[in-house]
């Protein structure tokens, strides 16, 4: 809650250079759009700077507690999206300064925690919601049950028998059955499906469809994480449809990006002082 009031007030801010002087390391695959685009114009918009390494930096000989305590000596923060969450974590072991998660193989909690702050933004009562997420127990599927399980949300996960996440609490159920869950369901979520599944028998069970939306509660919405594949996890039709929560339903992953950065950086004073915090 304090990072998304500090995200409320970036949304404010007008040419605040909170960031001037310092530096950024990011280490992001050349595939990554949306994440690495919203850090550095994040870092920038702010008047830090960033420099860029392909992930596989980390993947050579060096041990990473001797990686992190060379970069330490000339930056302020590093921000990592690394398919093996152990590089991640290796960083964080041995660092001095601010490790940020841009995403991993088991989790992507930027991400998930800028959704559920623009859920916020249109949705009053979010708490109260019920979440439902279709498909395999990827990194989006465990980022949401383990924000329902933090926030204490209604979660549903739909997929085959198999894919579940394995853990037995009360704040996430296991179904196969999509149309029976996406009556009680006021958001639906889904992420790009694995090659394994993207078969006829799978979509064709298992695809979010106008028809399948309609059953949702009263006013649902599709949020489905990029990249999505129309007519593979989502059909083109419900891409099209108000139920798609649309493209500019992101633009808060920059704000929040940069108060998660902000707070990673324990600069109070500072905050006080410009953003009036």
């Amino acid at each position: 809650m304090k990072i998304f009031r500090l995200a409320d007030k970036l949304t404010l801010q007008n040419g605040s250079k909170i960031l001037k002087g310092k530096s950024f390391i990011l280490f992001f695959p050349q595939t990554s759009i949306r994440t690495r685009l919203t850090f550095e114009k994040g870092i920038k918009d702010l008047g830090g700077e960033s420099i860029l390494f392909p992930s596989e930096t980390l993947d050579k000989e060096e041990k990473l507690e001797d990686v992190i305590q060379y970069i330490q000596n000339w930056a302020d923060g590093v921000i990592v999206r690394h398919s093996d969450s152990s590089k991640i974590q290796g960083l964080t072991e041995h660092s001095s300064i601010p490790i940020l998660n841009a995403m991993s193989s088991g989790n992507h909690p930027c991400e998930i925690l800028s959704d559920y702050y623009s859920i916020s933004k249109i949705r009053k009562n979010e708490r109260d919601h019920v979440y439902t997420f279709v498909g395999p127990a990827t990194n989006i599927c465990r980022t949401w049950a383990d924000l329902s399980k933090i926030l204490d949300l209604k979660f549903y996960h739909v997929c085959q028998a198999g894919y579940e996440i394995g853990v037995n609490e009360p704040n996430y159920i296991f179904s196969t059955n999509l149309e029976q869950i996406l009556k009680l369901s006021d958001i639906i979520l889904t992420d790009s499906l694995p090659e394994a599944l993207r078969t006829n028998e799978y979509i064709k069970q298992y695809q979010i469809t106008l028809e399948r939306m309609n059953l949702a509660k009263k006013q649902a919405l599709l949020n489905p994480c990029p990249p999505f594949f129309r007519n593979e996890e989502v059909s083109e039709e419900v891409i099209s449809s108000p139920y798609f929560v649309g493209h500019a339903f992101k633009r808060n992953l920059l704000y929040v990006q940069q108060a998660i950065l902000l707070n990673c950086l324990g600069i109070e004073l500072k905050l006080k002082e410009i953003l009036g915090i």
